[in-house]
């Protein structure tokens, strides 16, 4: 047994959680005769539960259940008729491979009919032939683009609307959008989802969504149960914590540290820690799907004000954008809304600033002490005469050019801390502003293992606004505060357009906090 981080899981071979508590309402919408769409990031479960719903279903012996994926089709793009044939072929093959009896197979050969309505004129040849009622899961069913998923969803709904007792009983889409991407997919205008739309007949959208921290602890402890290797309740806290239930995140950072680190011992929140950043570093294909996603122009538009601290208050296109985004699994579905965990945040982070960090040439060893600690004040003069020299020209070939100063300082910090220490991110949404913890093990005079901590906020001032001091050192106060740690420091990019030259304005200065703290004021 193990953790799994590729395709579907299957009890004989994973560890997995009970696949049909995550989507509960759906016996319900099946035995009522709905159809209904799934949605969720990729890697969150929905082909494993769907599969097993599918399988509980034969099994109860009420429904000819059948799971199968679209995604054969995507390669033929608006060709409709061959798309059809592609999925009534998946159909044939599912049925096979489910040891229907003689009685309840589809049709052989599926009925001659036009282009554009075999896949409906199969269905009903089969039903009417059929002793049992139809249920149909089409995963992966947005990977049909243009005509094609307009050809499938108009054939459904033509089914549904006009001969409801004599097609399918139900149906189920899955992928990761929800119904109103699937517009956009085909063609059409997601504000526009009249009653000539393929897209109106589903009675609910249902979304998979991520585990719990008592769901974190139970898929753990099944490793537990198997060899004896234990989870200590912190390591169990800090996996929840880093990964916010992101169920392939989860398991990723679990097989890292059984099956590639091969740890033996007791796991700890120090396992966790380097697993994660392991992860990052690796940047598997998981991660790699969704930061593709990073220059898409709707994406950017969520990303960027995030990672500025700004607001998404907007308009309608914004609102699209957002569902979009959530769709993929990249921001949360809470407000507010800020991205979606802490192993994302840093994912995002690190590939917008790659290009940069490649610049910064900074020797890592030559910012250790002796004991291991960092020089943290070393680090921010000499950060301050590499954005004195670049900044400026780096700024100007940012996509992200909002967050463009932040990005540097956080590849120079990167590229300084990278394989000793650890940062974390948070971006306080609505507030204009991006928190930074930097902690570096390292060895104290007694001998043992301790932990630097050094907080950083990260302020713009823009123009048409007021200096961000003031509000800058308030909101560094209550971090500290919430860290116990007695000082910080507050970068302050000055980003008006009738600044004075970079060469003038980069300063060092303390300066005093409301609650009386004396903090580092880097003005930039």
């Amino acid at each position: 047994m193990k953790f799994n981080t590729a395709g579907p899981c299957y009890p004989t071979l994973h560890y997995m959680l009970p696949p049909l508590e995550r989507l509960p309402e759906a016996c319900e919408f099946i035995r009522d005769g709905e159809y209904f769409v799934v949605h969720a990031p990729r890697q969150t479960g929905k082909t494993t539960t769907l599969a097993n719903l599918a399988r509980q279903l034969r099994a109860e012996g009420d429904y000819v259940a059948l799971h199968f994926s679209c995604e054969i089709a995507e390669v033929v793009g608006d060709d409709f008729a061959r798309a059809e044939e592609l999925i009534l072929d998946r159909i044939r093959e599912a049925a096979d491979n489910a040891d229907l009896a003689p009685e309840l197979l589809p049709p052989t050969p599926w009925p001659d009919s036009a282009p554009g309505s075999r896949l409906g004129a199969g269905l009903k040849a089969w039903v009417s032939a059929s002793a049992k009622p139809l249920v149909l899961f089409f995963d992966e069913i947005d990977a049909l683009r243009g005509q094609s998923l307009r050809s499938v969803l108009r054939q459904l709904r033509d089914g549904f609307t006009t001969n409801r007792a004599g097609f399918a009983h139900s149906i189920v889409l899955c992928g990761l959008r929800d119904v109103r991407d699937y517009k956009v997919a085909s063609g059409g205008d997601p504000s526009r989802l009249g009653t000539s739309s393929p897209f109106n007949i589903k009675v609910a959208s249902v979304r998979i969504g991520d585990f719990t921290r008592d769901e974190v602890g139970t898929l753990y402890a099944q490793h537990t149960t198997a060899t004896g290797q234990e989870f200590t309740e912190r390591a169990v806290d800090l996996a929840f914590y880093y990964t916010q239930g992101q169920p392939w995140l989860v398991n990723a950072l679990a097989y890292e540290i059984t099956r590639v680190m091969r740890i033996s011992e007791t796991i700890t929140e120090d396992h966790v820690d380097t697993a994660k950043e392991r992860l990052i570093l690796a940047r598997a294909t998981h991660l790699d799907s969704l930061v593709s996603k990073l220059q898409e122009p709707r994406v950017r538009a969520v990303i960027q004000p995030l990672l500025a601290g700004g607001d998404l208050a907007g308009d309608a296109a914004l609102d699209e954008a957002v569902s979009y985004v959530t769709d993929l699994g990249l921001i949360t579905q809470r407000n507010p809304v800020r991205i979606a965990n802490p192993i994302y945040n840093e994912v995002i982070v690190r590939v917008l600033a790659a290009n940069i960090e490649r610049s910064v040439l900074a020797e890592p060893a030559s910012f250790r002490l002796p004991d291991g600690r960092l020089d943290f004040h070393l680090l921010l003069t000499e950060f301050a005469a590499f954005w004195k020299l670049n900044g400026e020209i780096i700024e100007a070939k940012q996509d992200y050019h909002e967050v463009a100063p932040q990005l540097v300082f956080l590849a120079f910090l990167q590229r300084v801390v990278n394989g000793g220490g650890y940062i974390d991110r948070e971006y306080g949404v609505g507030r204009g502003r991006m928190d930074l913890l930097v902690r570096q093990p390292y060895t104290d005079s007694d001998g043992h293992r301790a932990i630097q901590r050094e907080a950083v906020e990260l302020k713009v001032w823009a123009d048409n606004s007021a200096d961000p001091l003031e509000a800058g050192a308030a909101q560094l106060d209550g971090y500290l505060d919430r860290l116990e740690l007695p000082t910080g420091v507050l970068i302050i990019f000055d980003r008006r357009t009738t600044v004075e030259p970079m060469t003038d304005r980069i300063s060092f200065s303390d300066t005093t906090t409301p609650a009386g703290r004396t903090i580092t004021l880097l003005r930039a």
